[in-house]
């Protein structure tokens, strides 16, 4: 998924078209849904995440399960991403961007639609995004407190300090979520699931956070941020 969304909303805005604006908010959607199901798809057919969840000895309706919840994680994290307070964008594609949260759920009900799917398992996805996105925002101020906590009892706390947490706190709070829903709340001596979740997750917060800001990363950066991914997936194996 790569495209310049300072430069999109900059031709949209220059077009001057009435209505455009949900138009490409929709169509921006219908792009970062496609990579969140593409993430959910990886993690649900990474082996060691296979492993954790013991898959094998779990009935097929429990392994759909743990895959719509995968999936309804990273639209949530996506919409929390865009709302949030810290996101580095231009003042004039804020407009813009809760738009594309908004748009998220429809996005990913009309992409079901487009694979055939009924209308009321549709209606039924609708309702579990609502349902997790009030749960994962109701959660955030918890999550953060948590945090804030936790980092204190070594040190006092700093600017520096309150900003590193903000910045993950979309990716802690829905990890931390999915966690607990995929383990329908048996999470006790199950760390290492979240430590996958947090780690496979986060991967893909950071770059929906490099592409929605438009940081230009140098190609060696890449390359090495990618080498780095992958040892660790070696070693995790």
């Amino acid at each position: 998924m790569a495209f310049d969304l300072d430069q999109e909303f900059k031709k949209l805005k220059d077009s001057g078209k009435p209505g455009s604006l949900p138009k490409m908010a929709q169509i921006t959607a219908g792009s970062l849904d496609r990579a969140a199901s593409q993430n959910a798809f990886q993690i649900y057919r990474h082996p060691i995440f296979r492993r954790l969840v013991s898959f094998e000895s779990l009935e097929k309706i429990e392994q759909d399960r743990i895959f719509n919840e995968l999936v309804v994680t990273n639209i949530v994290l996506l919409m929390l991403s865009l709302e949030a307070n810290d996101l580095r964008i231009k003042e004039e594609l804020k407009e813009f961007i809760l738009l594309v949260k908004d748009s998220l759920p429809k996005a990913h009900c009309d992409e079901l639609a487009n694979l055939g799917i009924e209308k009321q398992y549709l209606d039924i996805w609708e309702k579990l995004i609502k349902l997790r996105y009030e749960e994962y925002s109701n959660n955030k101020n918890e999550i953060r407190e948590a945090s804030m906590q936790l980092k204190a009892r070594d040190k006092e706390l700093t600017t520096d300090d309150i900003v590193d947490i903000q910045s993950i706190l979309p990716l802690q709070t829905v990890a931390f979520g999915c966690f607990d829903h995929i383990c329908r709340g048996k999470t006790k001596g199950k760390e290492d699931l979240l430590n996958f979740l947090i780690r496979h997750q986060g991967r893909f917060y950071i770059q929906m956070r490099i592409l929605l800001e438009g940081v230009k990363l140098p190609l060696w950066k890449k390359m090495k941020m990618k080498a780095k991914w992958f040892l660790k997936d070696l070693k995790d194996k």
